[in-house]
């Protein structure tokens, strides 16, 4: 691939510690097109980025994933981007391997930190997050990508616009996980090499925040990839409460000759609701079906 046609995406908030030397490390790997596209960072980053060699933006709204829409949509124009964090975590060594998948076909790839994660790059609870949000995403889209919240990606500017992104904080890369799913983008993982934060280099991740984002955005998301699952597990969940509430109505009234009507009555509004919802979730998933098959006849006429 000619690394011209490549935009080293950089999306910064105070990352003064790492930026210079990660601007250098991919120049040096012969990636002259550096974009840093920064939060307005107040510890010197932008101006460390240019010295390195970086062309910088400050955007305009705030949070990382506002932050790769604005580049993409209105700063890039090359043919491929490479995204990267700014804090010193990813290998440049890793890029050439990360963009080679683009040119047999693929419009998106995720590198895997898990493949070779070095020690102390990530504390025991966020992995553990990690894992659970990987395994709920393939369970949901019915998709394994490993490591969905990998910042790490490489991509066609193409598919990138085709993509409905909304997210302004650390969701961006959940988002574009649902959507490649969702979309059908051809997407595949490779291995890399993730590094521990250097001395001096805070992170702007907060684990039980942007976890709590990224699960709700995930199930979100399930509405229009996966209906069934996303009306069924309200209607399950629903249901189930309406007959442990009749059960025990029941056991009251024959053991103890105890009536609660109120609580009758919110069992039965439970367990009609649930059951409407599973059946509006297995029409959905049905006309969703149906429409995916359509779509692939049309594509298949053009």
């Amino acid at each position: 691939m000619d690394y011209a046609d490549v935009c080293v995406l950089v999306p910064t908030y105070n990352e003064a510690e790492t930026i210079a030397e990660v601007v250098a490390s991919y120049r040096d790997e012969g990636f002259h097109n550096v974009l840093v596209i920064d939060g307005d960072s107040t510890d010197g980053t932008r101006e460390l980025a240019e010295e390195a060699g970086a062309h910088v933006v400050v955007q305009r709204g705030s949070g990382k994933g506002q932050a790769v829409r604005e580049a993409v949509e209105e700063h890039v124009e090359a043919t491929y981007v490479l995204m990267l964090d700014g804090d010193g975590t990813y290998e440049a060594g890793d890029a050439a391997k990360m963009l080679d998948p683009l040119t047999e076909g693929y419009d998106h790839v995720i590198g895997d930190r898990f493949a070779d994660m070095r020690p102390g790059a990530m504390t025991r609870l966020n992995k553990v997050g990690n894992r659970i949000i990987n395994r709920a995403f393939a369970f949901i889209h019915g998709q394994d990508f490993r490591d969905i919240l990998s910042g790490y990606r490489a991509f066609t500017r193409e598919s990138f616009l085709d993509m409905t992104l909304t997210s302004d904080g650390f969701g961006i890369e959940t988002e574009m996980a649902v959507e490649c799913a969702k979309r059908g983008i051809e997407t595949t993982v490779v291995p890399t090499t993730y590094y521990p934060r250097p001395n001096g280099s805070d992170t702007n991740l907060n684990p039980v925040r942007d976890g709590g984002i990224i699960f709700l955005e995930l199930y979100r998301r399930a509405k229009t990839n996966n209906p069934l699952f996303y009306f069924g597990s309200v209607g399950l969940t629903s249901t189930a409460t309406g007959v442990g509430l009749a059960g025990y109505v029941a056991y009251e009234w024959f053991i103890r000759s105890i009536s609660h009507e109120v609580i009758a009555v919110v069992s039965a509004a439970g367990i009609l609701f649930g059951v409407q919802l599973l059946m509006f979730g297995v029409l959905s998933d049905l006309i969703l079906s149906l429409h995916r098959e359509q779509m692939k006849r049309i594509e298949e006429l053009e």
